[in-house]
């Protein structure tokens, strides 16, 4: 039995290309274009320090997430062999903490930029990962049994909403 090119896609490898574009486009896209309106007082230190925060909540939230996945990281989003379950930490409150944390940081980015296409682009990383997450639950309810219990009992990218 030979192994899939990773180009063919079989685990999830064009969602991980796509996410790579979908960052550089948050950190170095365009942020504005001529006719939209500045940031001004008092939005300016209001977008600096809600962003700031964001930024902050969103690296510890993904951080904290990593570390309560230990060795069953991949940046893939089909399962490792082998991989356990982890329903505590993080993963208790939100199913996809990284991604949660990592919209998070986005949106804080934007605020911190003062950038309306920012905050557009990571709207776009939102609904890129709500996709992404769709694919990847199909692949850990096969994987685990009491996958389905779970995603029941926890939202899926924001806290208690989503």
């Amino acid at each position: 039995m030979s192994q899939v090119p990773w180009w063919k896609g079989s685990r999830g490898e064009w969602y991980v290309v796509a996410q790579v574009f979908l960052f550089a486009l948050v950190a170095f896209g365009p942020r504005t274009m001529t006719g939209l309106p500045p940031w001004r007082a008092p939005y300016l230190a209001i977008g600096s320090l809600v962003g700031g925060v964001m930024m902050l909540a969103g690296v510890v939230l993904a951080g904290a997430a990593v570390i309560g996945l230990g060795s069953n990281l991949t940046a893939l989003p089909y399962p490792k062999d082998g991989a356990t379950m982890v329903q505590s930490g993080p993963y208790g409150i939100v199913r996809h903490p990284i991604y949660s944390g990592l919209i998070l940081a986005a949106l804080g980015w934007a605020l911190w930029t003062h950038a309306w296409f920012t905050i557009l682009y990571a709207l776009v990383l939102f609904v890129f990962f709500d996709i992404k997450s769709r694919r990847e639950e199909r692949w850990l309810a096969e994987k685990f049994d009491g996958y389905e219990g779970y995603r029941r009992r926890v939202k899926k990218l924001i806290p208690w909403l989503y």
